[in-house]
């Protein structure tokens, strides 16, 4: 006989009969490359699979945006005036149908030489 364990058998006792179990959450991805804030409130990472839009000026914006560090501070490229790009890895749930990352957990900046070299990353625009 499989046993289920006592979380599972406590959840199971209190759903009304009939229900749905509760639905899977999604598990956030590990996403690491390029960083892009080419002006204000525009956000994309693009890496090894494409383009992921994190935030649009005057529209949507991922939740979790204020845990991403002042970038400019090192390792960052600017483009124009304090705008530019710089390379990191993001921990994030992701719309992939969409294209968009839609929650930020966690963010971390590497050295520009790191996504440089990653031969399946895009160079960003200068």
């Amino acid at each position: 006989m499989t046993r289920i364990p006592r979380a599972a058998a406590l959840l199971l006792l209190t759903m009304p009969l009939g229900a749905a179990a509760p639905a899977e959450l999604p598990k956030p991805e590990l996403r690491c490359g390029w960083i892009v804030n080419p002006t204000p409130a525009n956000w994309w990472l693009t890496d090894r699979d494409g383009q992921w839009v994190i935030g649009t000026q005057g529209g949507d914006q991922a939740e979790g945006m204020d845990l991403i560090p002042d970038l400019t501070e090192r390792n960052w490229k600017a483009t124009n005036g304090s705008y530019g790009y710089g390379c990191g890895c993001m921990r994030v749930d992701v719309d992939r149908a969409a294209g968009h990352i839609t929650r930020i957990y966690s963010v971390r900046q590497k050295p520009l030489a790191a996504c440089r070299a990653d031969k399946t990353l895009p160079r960003p625009e200068d």
